[in-house]
């Protein structure tokens, strides 16, 4: 190209700015559809919209999942062996039972004889009461059956080994979760009844071990567990109906996602002599 052309055409290009105007940087900005990339406040917007629906499928996805546990014992190895405490698998409503202010006052006459008359879905259990070695818990129980507390509610927990044979069945919970209570505890009573043998009643013992254990809860054994020895407040044993506690299903709610159904308390009347 002509030197001259050069020259004319360098100049076409170049700007003339008036006085005190400067050379200002190039608009760098992105036309047409690209222009969403350069709305810093809309990328601010997205990103957190898309930061909270991530932690929301995190938290939906965990709370599906808390069900499933390694407490959860695998199949054909038979229900893993608990000792007999108040669990902790979940908040039932308890707005249908029966709460108390206070643990109720001394009735029952220690050297008298009390029997408790289970009556249950499934059959009939008796238990000769020993307010001799526990008056407290014996009142506390007697009290409860009285006012009708235990109508209705499930051996929620039978606990079988791993042959399949049952070891112990704990009820008193009106929830059924292994939760509930009257509103109230007792403090232990130190008894010196073994577990040597099948049919011992006694008060079943809330999760922390340094907390009183007599509250409505209770359990009866349907073998001898020497390892629960000096370890519960023991109250009381069964004189017939064993038989109808053998054959329950086992089933245990804190372990179990769905549970079978459990055996019902109907009713529980106290005799004195």
């Amino acid at each position: 190209m002509p030197r001259k052309k050069q020259v004319i055409q360098r100049k076409r290009r170049q700007k003339t700015y008036a006085s005190g105007e400067s050379a200002a940087p190039l608009d760098l900005a992105p036309k047409g559809a690209f222009r969403v990339f350069h709305n810093y406040r809309l990328f601010a917007v997205i990103g957190t919209l898309v930061m909270v629906a991530g932690l929301g499928i995190t938290s939906a996805f965990l709370k599906g999942n808390n069900g499933t546990s390694a407490n959860v014992s695998p199949r054909g190895q038979g229900v893993i062996r608990t000792t007999p405490e108040a669990g902790s698998t979940a908040t039932g409503n308890q707005s249908n039972v029966k709460q108390y202010s206070a643990a109720p006052a001394m009735s029952i006459d220690p050297n008298k004889a009390y029997t408790a008359i289970i009556k249950t879905d499934k059959g009939t259990i008796t238990v000769q009461l020993d307010a001799k070695a526990a008056p407290q818990t014996v009142n506390n129980f007697v009290f409860l059956a009285k006012d009708g507390y235990y109508k209705n509610s499930p051996f929620y927990r039978v606990i079988a080994d791993a042959s399949g044979h049952v070891d112990f069945v704990q009820a008193g919970d009106p929830t059924g979760l292994g939760t509930g209570g009257p509103g109230y505890t007792l403090p232990t009573e130190n008894t010196a009844t073994a577990f040597d043998s099948a049919g011992v009643l006694a008060m079943a013992k809330p999760q922390s071990s340094d907390q009183p254990n007599n509250g409505s809860q209770f359990f009866i054994t349907t073998a001898a567990l020497p390892t629960f020895d000096g370890r519960y407040t023991v109250f009381g044993k069964v004189v017939s109906g064993l038989d109808v506690l053998k054959q329950l299903q086992p089933r245990d709610p804190q372990l179990e996602q769905q549970p079978g159904s459990p055996a019902l308390i109907q009713s529980i009347d106290i005799q004195a002599s």
